[in-house]
Parts: structure tokens; C-alpha cells; sequence
């Protein structure tokens, strides 16, 4: 059979269109992977403005070009410079920008291109000067609790973003003077201290310096764990849900501050929202575990350092927190794989959270503040939060060992039994007392006659 022959200028296959991975260090800007954007397309997706070249082509967030083009004409007003100066510096960065976001996000030509990022940005920059200023306390945007809400929603989405470095040379560029120096405190201010109480101190920005957009701000406003220690998770470990540990004599704890003064929206207090950790009896008596006293006798403090406790810092579930998170966990996935906290703390929280009852009892415990208003809820929004998330290191695999280790010890096992029969409550604490009284005179009663002969 004649074999057919190909022509010099056949061709099989065009490969004249493909690029390569963008591997360069400053990308930091992605598509959410198609695994994870399959499990809740719309909590990726901006809902009222886009930002950046990924959704400028929606139909549905057209709406917003007006108030772009409204606050980037204030912005010039306000500043009394050229729109040419701040073109020119985009010009000047336009490399750096592009390769800031992923191959996959198909980037406009340089006329487009560099007024997608001035409009873009300007419109951010007045933004949060505006919510600073407040004679601009009747702003259409700021005045609508949903628009304002809404809006900032969208800039901490993963897709929505522009390079943090460059919103800040046009921040310094504009000149403006006051009590913000530099951009990143500007946004700090942004997302974080709209309650700030008039006793907390000011979000220090030192340590967030080398952000890489507002999603990767985000990320870095909450603490890495304070334990620090990153190890292989245990793929074999069975989950213990917190009813379970509850039952076993563990103590679950909310985590409460040094220094009482500091109460409700504590900056503080928010960015050690991971700091979950698992801690032993006290040293001196470090086999004790008396979980019965600390609970009958709550005005006598110091017993509790006779339990083994898990404290967990308070977590607020409210309606866009899934949100939140999803791109806070995308972003790691893409970007900081092997730094992942926030996904190895909701992992953890899944660990804990297998059904209803459990959420019910961490939300007895003050440790789950639950806006959502049913519990089912929350339990099937963290259990689906961790689905399609890969990961072989955690910074909690030292407290899963713990907490592994102590709900398979016979001894707490046997404690436990003795405690869910014979301790469960006040009337059946009271009852096996006197059962165990009465008892105990019977026997006595019984062997006075043979050890308390007369003499």
C-alpha cells in the first residue's frame, strides 16, 4: 500500500501562536484555574466594576465607565496636572506592568492598554481619597451602603486587579499632601479601619511593604500562624470533628486578647484570626486533665490550666466572607503554594466542621459568630471551600498531630465515657455523687462489725 507523502509546506500543526508559560517573577496576576472557578463561578466574578483587562469586556459592569470617567476628571481637577504626565509614566512601565499578569489574559494593544490602566487606577486613587475626605460624605458611590460595599468586594477579587507599584508611583506623582504619605497606607485605611475604634493604634504598613496588588494586601493583613511551622499534611489522618473533641474532654476556647481593654474590631484582634493553637495542661501537672471542675467551677480561672484546650481566635461568618476567601485561597494556589496559611486554616476549620452540630457548638463557644443565620449553612460553605484546593505542606500539621493524638488516647476516651454517662449535666453529676456516697456507706456499714471491733 502506497504511503502518503507530505509536501515541504504542509503543515500538521501551527504552533506559530503558542507562547510559553509566563514564569516571570513579577507575575502575580491570574485567572482563577477552571477547578476551582467550577466550584462557585460567581464568587470570582465583579458584580458591579471591573478592574484590569480580564472582565473590561463584560456588558454587565458597563455601567460603572461613567463614574470612572466622573472621578478621573475630579481627580485632574483636584491636582491641576496634565492626564499626559501620568499616560507617560504608564508608557514608561508598560513592560513591567504586562508582566505582572498571566499568559492566560489576553492584554489589549499599548493606546488601549495604557488608558484601561490610567482610567482604572485614577479611579481607585480618588476612590480612597474620597472615603478619607469627609466633605464627600454625599459622593453617589460612598453614600450607598451597597455600592460602597460592593465595590470594595470587587477590588479584593483575584481577576480585578492592577499592580499595587503602579498605583502607587501615580499616588506620589499627583502630589497630594495630608496625613497619607504614601499609597499603601491610603489603602490600608481603605479596607481595614472603617471601624477602627478611636483607642486602636493605626495599621502599621511596615510589614506589608512589597504587596503585590489589593488580593495579595488582603492575604497579608492577617498573621501567618505564630508557630511558624510548615509540614507535610498527613493525607492518612482521619478528621475529628469538634463535637467529637468536645466529647473526648477537650476544651474548645475562643481566643481573647492580652490586654482586656481591647475589645470588638480590634484590628489586632482580626489579623490573629489563624493563630489557632493547641495547648497543654499545666507544666507542673502535666498528666492532669479535669475538664469537669472548669466547667462546674467557671469563678476559679486558673483551673483551666489544668485542661488540655484548642484556642481559636473568633471567626465571623457573614455573606461575603466564602467570597473572600475563595480568592485569598485562588490566589495561593496560583502564587504562594508552599506559603498557603489561608488555606491550610480553612482546611482546619474543615477538619473541625463535619456537620451542623458542630458549627452549633463552636458558636456556643463564642468562637463562630454566625451572620448567616443557619448553621448548615456555614458548615456546607467551609466543607465546599476546601474542594479542588491541593496542598502537601501545612502550617497546622503540628496541631492535627496533637489533636489526633489525643482523641485516639484510651485514657481520654475512657474519661470521656465516664463523663457522658455519669457527668453529662448538674442532676446527673449530683446523682452519681450521692449514688457513690451511698455506696460507700453501705461498705463501710458492712465492715465496721469485722474492723471496728470493741477493745
Amino acid at each position: 500500500m502506497a504511503m502518503p507523502i507530505w509536501g515541504k509546506k504542509d503543515t500538521i500543526i501551527d504552533v506559530t501562536q503558542a507562547r510559553e508559560p509566563n514564569w516571570d517573577p513579577k507575575c502575580c496576576i491570574y485567572r482563577v484555574p477552571q477547578r476551582l472557578r467550577n466550584v462557585n463561578k460567581n464568587a470570582y466574578t465583579p458584580k458591579l466594576i471591573s478592574i484590569g483587562p480580564v472582565h473590561r469586556n463584560n456588558g454587565e459592569l458597563k455601567d460603572m465607565q461613567m463614574w470612572k470617567e466622573s472621578y478621573l476628571k475630579e481627580f485632574f481637577s483636584r491636582i491641576s496636572k496634565a492626564q499626559k504626565e501620568f499616560a507617560c509614566i504608564i508608557e514608561k512601565n508598560e513592560d513591567e506592568i504586562r508582566r505582572c499578569y498571566a499568559v492566560e489574559i489576553s492584554l489589549p494593544e499599548k493606546k488601549d492598554f495604557v488608558r484601561m490602566i490610567l482610567l482604572d487606577s485614577i479611579f481607585i486613587i480618588e476612590l480612597f481619597l474620597r472615603n478619607e475626605d469627609q466633605k464627600y460624605g454625599k459622593d453617589y458611590i460612598l453614600s450607598k451602603q451597597c455600592l460602597k460595599d460592593g465595590i470594595m468586594q470587587d477590588l479584593i477579587l483575584l481577576e480585578n486587579q492592577l499592580p499595587f507599584f503602579i498605583l502607587d508611583r501615580l499616588y506620589d506623582q499627583s502630589g497630594i499632601t495630608g496625613c497619607h504619605k504614601c499609597f499603601l497606607t491610603l489603602a490600608c485605611k481603605y479596607f481595614f479601619d472603617r471601624k477602627k475604634l478611636p483607642t486602636d493604634k493605626e495599621l502599621s504598613t511596615d510589614e506589608m511593604k512589597g504587596v503585590k496588588h489589593f488580593t495579595d494586601l488582603y492575604r497579608q493583613f492577617y498573621h501567618p500562624p505564630k508557630h511558624g511551622i510548615i509540614g507535610d499534611q498527613n493525607t492518612d489522618q482521619q478528621p475529628h470533628s469538634a463535637t467529637k473533641l468536645d466529647n473526648a474532654g477537650l476544651k474548645l476556647e475562643k481566643w481573647e486578647p492580652n490586654d482586656q481593654k481591647q475589645k470588638k474590631y480590634s484590628l489586632e484582634e482580626k489579623r490573629c484570626l489563624l493563630d489557632i493553637q493547641f495547648k497543654p495542661s499545666s507544666a507542673c501537672c502535666p498528666r492532669i486533665n479535669c475538664p469537669w471542675p472548669t466547667v462546674c467551677l467557671k469563678k476559679f480561672p486558673s483551673l483551666k490550666h489544668f485542661q488540655i484546650r484548642l484556642v481559636i481566635p473568633e471567626f465571623v461568618v457573614h455573606d461575603r466572607i466564602e467570597e473572600i476567601f475563595r480568592n485569598l485561597m485562588a490566589l495561593e494556589q496560583c502564587h504562594y503554594p508552599d506559603e498557603a496559611y489561608i488555606c491550610n486554616y480553612i482546611e482546619l476549620l474543615d477538619f473541625l466542621i463535619n456537620r451542623e452540630e458542630d458549627v452549633e457548638l463552636l458558636v456556643d463557644k463564642k468562637i463562630i459568630v454566625n451572620s448567616l443565620g443557619s448553621n448548615r449553612a456555614v458548615a456546607k460553605m467551609i466543607n465546599n471551600l476546601c474542594r479542588e484546593i491541593v496542598g502537601t505542606k501545612s502550617y497546622y500539621s503540628e496541631v492535627t498531630e496533637k489533636l489526633d493524638k489525643y482523641y485516639n488516647s484510651s485514657w481520654n476516651k475512657n474519661m470521656a465515657s465516664l463523663r457522658n454517662v455519669y457527668f453529662r449535666d448538674i442532676w446527673r453529676s449530683t446523682a452519681t455523687v450521692v449514688g457513690f456516697v451511698v455506696v460507700l456507706v453501705t461498705i463501710l456499714n458492712f465492715l465496721r462489725p469485722f474492723v471496728f471491733t470493741n477493745t
